[in-house]
């Protein structure tokens, strides 16, 4: 192993019990063990995602091999490399995404999965890795999006929502998104949204016959499940794909599976966190081949709501629970 000097503990986030934001607490741990292909990385900042909210209510643990602590993407500094790694070096400054152990001072991160941060802030940087990952893998690995082809994207200001839209414009496809106020169908369109439907004041699944000439969307992309999915079904075009990323409503209630069968659509989800390093490294070389050039020119780049010191991860996770926000929320190490 190659590091610089380490200390012996850091600061990190324990989710005490099961429960609300209240639940997580600033403790004091050892330091992550450095061994094989993986990285350990002093984290200059962390995103906060939904799954570390499921994680902290106890409905998502994470795998066995992963850290307790939450936090699934990181920005920062690279201190000490493993024996067999290959692509990085101590003082090397990266994004990259991970199983768990974000939530903390210093992170392990598998040599594979960690992307250069290019000319990005670490705050911008750390927004990158879980939703760039999930939209890329979902909408164009598994969904195989096409340029001109249509997508609703459901929950378009929301971090995955705000990336599947950039994403999906810059590789030539038509957006269609749903929002909750004025204030989000202009951050929608900013983002590049080409229609944007208040889903407060119209029906998606009224619309979009209208907008598409009754034609239906090549794809939907969808973070809400619920009463949404059988609507999905209606908006759909003929062998229309829908991508399930979320079920933020829950499992649908009563579901009429007869439109998928008459128009052959396909309905299809996938979760990220259990897929393997060599997995993920499938999706990390497509980003940097595909998606990092687009970041380097800044024609994208990830939309940031919020940001808050570590310690102050209670109300981060407050934050999220609200809905009160557009894109990103961000920890930041003040210690950096």
């Amino acid at each position: 192993m190659i590091s610089h000097t380490l200390p012996e503990s850091m600061m990190a986030i324990d989710i005490t019990r099961p429960g609300g934001p209240e639940v997580l607490q600033v403790i004091e741990t050892p330091l992550p063990k450095v061994q094989g292909e993986y990285l350990l990385v002093k984290v200059a900042a962390a995103g906060v995602n939904r799954p570390d909210v499921f994680q902290r209510m106890g409905s998502y643990p994470p795998p066995p091999d992963a850290s307790p602590v939450p936090g699934l993407e990181i920005a920062g500094e690279v201190v000490a490399v493993g024996e067999d790694c290959k692509r990085w070096q101590v003082g090397d400054k990266i994004c990259a995404l991970v199983a768990g152990g974000g939530y903390a001072q210093y992170c392990l991160v598998h040599d594979s999965i960690a992307l250069p941060l290019e000319n990005l802030s670490y705050t911008d940087a750390a927004g990158i890795p879980e939703n760039f990952f999930t939209v890329w893998a979902n909408v164009f690995q598994i969904g195989k999006l096409q340029s001109e082809e249509s997508v609703l994207i459901h929950g378009g200001t929301s971090g995955i929502g705000s990336v599947a839209i950039m994403l999906a414009k810059a590789f030539g496809a038509t957006v269609y998104t749903t929002v909750g106020s004025a204030e989000k169908a202009d951050v929608a369109r900013q983002l590049g949204a080409d229609h944007v439907i208040n889903y407060r004041e119209a029906d998606f699944a009224q619309v979009i016959p209208d907008l598409t000439g009754g034609q239906g969307v090549n794809m939907v992309v969808d973070i809400i499940g619920g009463d949404y999915i059988q609507k999905n079904y209606e908006v759909a075009a003929k062998a229309g794909r829908i991508i399930q990323i979320g079920l933020m409503r829950g499992n649908p209630q009563n579901l009429n599976m007869m439109p998928l069968m008459v128009k052959r659509l396909t309905h299809t989800g996938s979760t990220l966190r259990a897929r393997t390093p060599e997995e993920k490294a499938v999706i990390a070389r497509d980003l940097a081949q595909k998606v990092w050039p687009l970041l380097r020119a800044g024609k994208i780049k990830p939309l940031i709501s919020h940001t808050f010191d570590l310690a102050d991860v209670v109300k981060a996770h407050q934050l999220m629970e609200s809905g009160d926000l557009t894109g990103k929320i961000i920890l930041t190490n003040p210690d950096f």
